[in-house]
C-alpha cells in the first residue's frame, strides 16, 4: 500500500478539526441536556460559567513552619490585595465574594509572591505554572523548587 502524501495527510487533518469545530457545541450541549438552537440553550449560553460556578473557597489558615530546613509562614494581609488597602479588584470593596484572598508568605524571612486564581487555587512567583490548593503548598513547593537558594524580591 502506497503511503499518504503530504497535501492528503494535511487535507484529512483540517477536516477532522473542521469536524470537531463544528460538532463542538452540539456535544457540550448534549452532554449538558440542550437542544442546541433551542431558547435553553441560548440563555444557557448567556449565563456566566452556564451556572457551573464553584462555592467560594475557604479563606485559608494561617501558618508558621520548618519545612525542608527552610521556615515558612502565611498570614492573611492587612491592607488588602496588592497593597491597594481597601479595596479588592477592580475598583470594588475588598471582602465582596469573588474577591482573591490577600495572603502574605514569607521563606526564611523573604516575601514568596503568592496569588490566588478564580478557580481558588493559589500560585507563587517560583512556580507560576502550578496550582496547589492552598498558600501553604505553594510556599512548600517553592522551598522543594528552589533547591536552596534564597528569594529574590519581586520589583515592579
Amino acid at each position: 500500500m502506497q503511503r499518504p502524501t503530504r497535501r492528503e495527510a494535511v487535507r484529512v487533518s483540517v477536516l477532522a478539526l473542521t469536524g470537531a469545530v463544528i460538532a463542538g457545541p452540539a456535544t457540550v450541549a448534549a452532554a449538558n441536556g440542550l437542544r442546541t438552537g433551542s431558547a435553553e440553550s441560548t440563555r444557557a449560553a448567556n449565563r456566566p460559567n452556564h451556572g457551573t460556578q464553584p462555592a467560594a473557597a475557604p479563606e485559608p489558615e494561617a501558618f508558621d513552619e520548618m519545612y525542608l530546613g527552610r521556615h515558612i509562614e502565611g498570614r492573611p494581609a492587612d491592607g488588602g490585595h496588592g497593597g491597594h488597602a481597601g479595596h479588592g479588584t477592580r475598583g470594588r470593596p475588598a471582602g465582596e465574594p469573588g474577591d482573591p484572598v490577600a495572603f502574605v508568605v514569607r521563606v526564611d524571612d523573604d516575601d514568596l509572591h503568592v496569588m490566588q486564581n478564580a478557580d481558588g487555587t493559589w500560585i507563587s512567583v517560583v512556580n507560576h505554572y502550578e496550582k496547589y490548593r492552598t498558600p501553604r503548598d505553594a510556599a512548600r513547593a517553592a522551598v522543594r523548587e528552589l533547591h536552596g537558594a534564597s528569594l529574590v524580591p519581586v520589583t515592579v
